[in-house]
């Protein structure tokens, strides 16, 4: 069993998959970290769209995929950006994806939470920008799902400065029915995200993004950090106020958060928990046992997959998370909303696949190995 794949230079290098997947089963609930992977959508590969049409999704692959997380103890962050809001999935897309999701979530018992955004609107007032959360919001709610209040492209462009995002923010936070998840969504993910909470200097934003969790502490569950800087993660760890979790979303420097320190630790809110699922599960539960030397033994030898998936243009991780979503098995294409499919560059997926081969990722290499070469033939590469 040989694979031959090409590097970046163009010259083609050989491969030996592995022969067995890593040795991992569904176990208890975790008890010393609450731990969501956000997830991936399914395109329908036989609708007749184009990049630009509504998202045609397989809602039978895609809820398979979430009780597949749900199985190892994982919550499911839903309709997030790693679902492709505003990269192929417009609103409509997305309030139907919350109304399945929390609903086979009920049926089976996961935990669900949901991204509340404003993205029914392209730009507006302030006002208007209200009225988009409050919208979303209000779906999320009546779905039973827990509600994740996420960076806006709209109140960016709308914000004159951190009073307006004081203004927005508590206003949502008075009405909402139950504690959310905050979730600041740095620019490496999205462009138009600069200068969140009113200032492209983060030590600024960062005291204005705290004065909106000061001002309502018993409305925040917690708060996704998701700008892959660890020390300011930490920094902004130890500021929160008490009973208000921190939810890592660096898909940098997760092993290390989530381990935490004598001050603290992260919970977790990861894009690279989709293709990690099972593996980050077990590393957990270890956690669970207090031994931190194990977890760190699991999880650290992903953190090249992730910084891999993650690289510049860092938007663009979700192909790779969907890549390895087929070759793992759990749909029967690469295919992706919006024609994603085609962000990253053939060499970009021959490491993508050498290296979660090396983890032991994929449920059957086998069939892992024979996605790939068929891949590698649509490019004129033959084995």
């Amino acid at each position: 069993m040989t694979i031959r794949l090409p590097g970046a230079g163009g010259a083609l290098r050989t491969y030996e998959p592995r022969t067995e997947p890593l040795a991992v089963t569904p176990g208890t609930p975790f008890t010393s970290r609450t731990v969501f992977s956000a997830a991936h959508v399914v395109a329908d590969p036989f609708a007749d769209v184009s990049p630009d049409s509504p998202a045609a999704v397989d809602w039978d692959a895609t809820l398979a995929f979430r009780r597949h997380l749900w199985s190892h103890g994982l919550g499911v962050a839903e309709a997030m950006d790693t679902a492709q809001r505003g990269m192929g999935l417009d609103w409509a897309g997305a309030a139907e994806l919350i109304r399945r999701s929390a609903a086979e979530a009920k049926s089976v018992g996961g935990r669900i939470a949901c991204g509340v955004g404003t993205d029914q609107i392209a730009s507006g007032s302030l006002a208007e920008v209200r009225a988009a959360y409050e919208e979303q919001l209000a779906l999320v709610e009546e779905s039973g799902a827990q509600a994740i209040l996420m960076a806006s492209r709209a109140l960016a462009a709308a914000a004159s400065g951190p009073e307006d995002y004081l203004e927005v923010y508590g206003h949502l936070l008075r009405q909402a029915a139950e504690p959310v998840v905050l979730h600041w969504l740095g620019p490496m993910f999205d462009p138009a995200l600069e200068g969140y909470w009113g200032s492209a200097d983060l030590d600024a934003a960062t005291d204005t993004f705290l004065d909106v969790i000061a001002a309502h502490p018993d409305k925040v569950d917690g708060i996704k950090v998701s700008l892959l800087d660890a020390q300011r993660e930490i920094d902004i760890r130890r500021r929160l106020p008490k009973g208000v979790r921190c939810y890592t979303g660096d898909d940098f420097n997760y092993p290390e958060l989530i381990a935490g320190d004598e001050q603290g630790f992260s919970h977790a809110l990861l894009g690279i928990f989709d293709p990690l699922g099972p593996l980050a599960a077990q590393a957990v539960r270890v956690l669970d046992t207090g031994d931190v030397q194990g977890f760190r033994a699991l999880l650290d030898p992903t953190v090249g997959l992730s910084r891999h998936l993650f690289q510049t243009p860092t938007r663009f991780y979700k192909t790779g998370v969907v890549f390895l979503a087929w070759l793992a098995g759990h749909q029967t294409h690469f295919t992706m909303v919006g024609g994603l499919q085609s962000a990253r560059s053939l060499p970009h997926f021959a490491t993508a696949y050498e290296l979660a081969d090396g983890l032991g990722l994929f449920p059957d290499p086998k069939l892992a190995e024979e996605r790939m070469k068929t891949l590698l033939s649509v490019y004129g590469v033959n084995q």
